[in-house]
This record gives structure tokens, sequence and C-alpha cells, in this order.
């Protein structure tokens, strides 16, 4: 074989390997690219997955239905008192809350005669964060309970009667559907067939979700929480320990010079949007 044909050959392998190393390079590029694109793709399904997550939990379920009566964002507060009283008492409890149970029976009779003389309006949110830490349901199914007297016309009567037979944090004596509505024979006129059916069926247990959710995303993280005109009143207002003695001046000092507002039937009528902003500052650790 003559050198020039050696070269040829030698000349033709030489291009041979160069095309299959160009090739090589290039599947490795693709390959890269590819592998790329599919992580690219996962990080961003995931980045969105997480902030469609994060974007549902940071908003409150909307209620299919609210009891009759209820104001605010969605419907979640169930007003108590003069739609046009000249102060606004606002009450975060949760049913079955002991420290709630002790400022229910302390205090309610008090708060009771200032909504009947038109002084305050009553603003109650009704949580249910105890279920998730006290083994059973009684928050929320007693939540619900109350939602159904509402709907009745008899929040108020019923509120107080079952705080006054509040069992202990740990019973979960409020999660039997058939005590609530033993309890609620305490009641004039409130056990009708149409409340035992909301109490069995759960029919605001939406509601009682939402307003729960609603109180996850405010700053107060104990209940009870209780603001006279958008400021802390209990267990202290300002450096003062709060007795139903010194509420009941708070009161006479926020309304003087004001108008006193019309009652409705046993403090049922809607209570006032409050005149102070209600900002959400720290809660009392009341319990």
């Amino acid at each position: 074989m003559s050198e020039k044909n050696r070269e040829g050959k030698r000349t033709a392998r030489e291009r041979m390997l160069a095309e299959r190393a160009a090739d090589e390079a290039r599947a490795k590029r693709k390959k890269k690219l590819v592998v790329g694109g599919v992580v690219l793709a996962v990080i961003a399904a995931a980045v969105i997955t997480g902030v469609v997550v994060q974007n549902e939990r940071s908003k409150p379920e909307t209620p299919t239905a609210a009891p009759a009566g209820t104001i605010g964002d969605k419907n979640l507060v169930v007003p108590v008192g003069a739609a046009d009283a000249p102060s606004v008492l606002t009450v975060y409890e949760d049913p079955r809350c002991p420290a709630c149970g002790s400022f229910e029976r302390e205090f309610s009779p008090t708060i009771d005669q200032l909504e009947d003389a038109g002084k305050i309006g009553t603003q109650y949110h009704i949580v249910s964060f105890i279920d998730r830490a006290v083994p059973g349901k009684g928050s929320k199914t007693a939540a619900n309970a109350l939602a159904c007297a509402q709907d009745a016309g008899h929040f108020r009567d019923y509120h107080d009667v079952l705080y006054r037979n509040q069992p202990d944090e740990t019973n979960d004596a409020f999660g039997d559907k058939a005590v609530l509505i033993s309890l609620a024979k305490q009641v004039d006129g409130l056990v009708t067939p149409a409340f035992e059916a909301c109490v069995n069926e759960n029919k605001y247990g939406g509601w009682v979700s939402a307003v729960q959710q609603d109180f996850d995303k405010s700053s107060f993280k104990s209940t009870p929480t209780v603001l006279l005109n958008g400021q802390p009143v209990y267990p202290k207002n300002g450096s003062q320990e709060i007795t139903p003695q010194n509420l009941v001046e708070a009161v006479d000092a926020a309304n003087q010079g004001k108008t006193l507002g019309s009652t409705g039937s046993h403090g049922q009528s809607p209570a006032p949007t409050s005149t102070a902003s209600e900002t959400n500052n720290p809660s009392p650790k009341a319990g």
C-alpha cells in the first residue's frame, strides 16, 4: 500500500473519530438539557403547589351557610345587644375553654345588664381550637349548637346555659349532641325540631371552621380575649385587674355624653359594628 493511501485511510479514521466524538458531545449536552429541564419543571411545580397550599391556608373558609343575624366579613360574628349602642364589647371564646367558663360565670350577669341597658353591643367570635389539643370534638359541636341557637333567636340565653354547665376541659361532654340538646331545654322555646336537626346534622360546621380560621389569622393566641372598643380589658384594663364593677365603670366612662342604644328582647337585637378600630393587639394570656 502506498504512503498516499495509508495517509488517506488515517485521515478518514480521524475524521470518523472526530465526528463520533462530536456526536457524543451533542448527545451529552442534549441529555443535560433534558434533565435540567425536568428538574426545573419539578421545582417550578413544587413552588406553584407550595404557593397554592399557602394561599389556601391563608384564606379563611367561606361558609356555605351562616346563622341568621350574624355580621362582619363572611358573617362570622354573633351580635348581641343594641345595634346602636355607643360601645362594643368583643369576645373571643371557646366552649371548652375553662378560663372562658370562669370569665362568663363571673361577668355574664353584668354583660347582660349592660346590653339590656343599651350601653354595649357584644360581638362574639365562637372559636374551637381546644379540640386540636385535647381529645374530643366538644368545641366544634358546641360552637355549632350555639350557631343553631343564634338561628333560633336564643343565642344569649343558650350561651349562658352552656357556660354555667361547662364540663372540665378534658371531659368531652359537649361532644355529645344529646347533651347539648338536653341543656337547650333550659331555654324556653329553643328546643324545636328545627333546632334539633341543626345540632344533629352539624348544619353550621363550615361556619365554625371559618370562625376558627379567622381567629388563626389574628394575633390573638388565647381565650377569652375581651376587648372594649378595640382595647383589651380582660384580665386587665390597663394596669387595673378587671372586675364586673370596674367593667361597668369603664363602659360608663367610654359612653359619657353619648346616647344609649335601643334594646331588643333579651339582648338579641343585632350588635353594632365597632365605633373604634378593633386592632389585633396581642391578647392577654388568660387561659
